[in-house]
């Protein structure tokens, strides 16, 4: 049943990559329930998943960044629900760089216990698409079928630091941590989005990605459910970690769908550098 599910996110992904290459669109005068000013493209991208996953009889459910709540299907003895990012970066879209969408799903209740695979699409050059199971599988859309790439898995080190939020709200012990990672020669690359980032640091073998806790989100900025525990789930499984700093992203609760956190991804000896100097 999961596999219907990626096969339909992967047709999915096929009409939302068409949508971003023939229609630009604009500015809403409507936000998300995230404060994010919402593009057109940002809803046309949220309506294309939730209609293809709620016909679905495997899906109970789907939540979205773009909505305010949960939405039930009519199949309520199904035993699935899908919390996507429909457009993830999607600021970028004008600077004509990658964007893509992130999804987790999760067996009978949104909780990171209860997330059983995840993965994310790109919309970049080429359109690609990442799945977690048990391995971490790499999609490259042909222009006719979907060739798998093989499994990606993160070394115990890599060079790329890819560290979100302002620095004038970065606390000082974050500043030390990035300041650290120069330090050893390690090269930024950052272009503020998720998906185009952390898929580097998964491609280029290794890496850090970072949105800590800042002065104004001490939160943290990404969400738990759309963005934050699947690609915990990804990292994991690829042979890396995922923590808050102090604690492991796939144990925290969640209080409602919308709810951020501090964030690290990354290979095994980056992460150790992260504990040494959080905790």
């Amino acid at each position: 049943m999961v596999d219907m599910i990626i096969e339909t996110l992967k047709e999915s992904a096929i009409h939302i990559d068409t949508l971003l290459k023939t229609h630009k669109g604009g500015y809403l005068q409507s936000t998300n329930t995230s404060g994010d000013t919402q593009l057109e493209v940002d809803v046309k991208a949220d309506k294309i998943l939730e209609e293809a996953l709620l016909e679905l009889p495997c899906v109970k459910g789907i939540c979205s960044e773009e909505q305010a709540e949960l939405h039930y299907s009519a199949y309520q003895d199904a035993p699935y629900i899908v919390a996507y990012d429909p457009l993830d970066g999607s600021s970028l879209i004008d600077s004509n760089l990658s964007v893509g969408s992130i999804f987790g799903i999760y067996n009978q209740k949104l909780s990171a216990q209860a997330l059983i695979a995840s993965g994310y699409i790109i919309y970049g050059p080429a359109l690609e698409i990442v799945i977690a199971q048990e391995q971490v599988l790499h999609y490259h859309y042909n222009g006719n079928i979907w060739q798998n790439l093989g499994a990606l898995e993160l070394k115990k080190k890599g060079y790329i630091n890819a560290p979100g939020g302002t620095q004038k709200h970065w606390e000082a012990k974050h500043k030390t941590l990035i300041e650290s990672l120069f330090a050893q020669g390690y090269r930024l690359r950052y272009s503020g989005g998720a998906v185009p980032d952390l898929h580097q640091i998964l491609i280029k073998g290794g890496g850090l990605f970072s949105y800590p806790a800042t002065s104004d989100a001490p939160q943290g900025k990404l969400r738990k459910l759309f963005e934050v525990f699947p690609f915990a789930f990804i990292y994991e499984k690829a042979g890396g970690e995922a923590s808050t700093g102090t604690q492991r992203i796939l144990d925290l609760e969640v209080g409602h769908i919308h709810e951020s956190t501090p964030c690290f991804f990354g290979s095994l000896e980056e992460m150790k550098l992260v504990r040494n100097i959080y905790e």
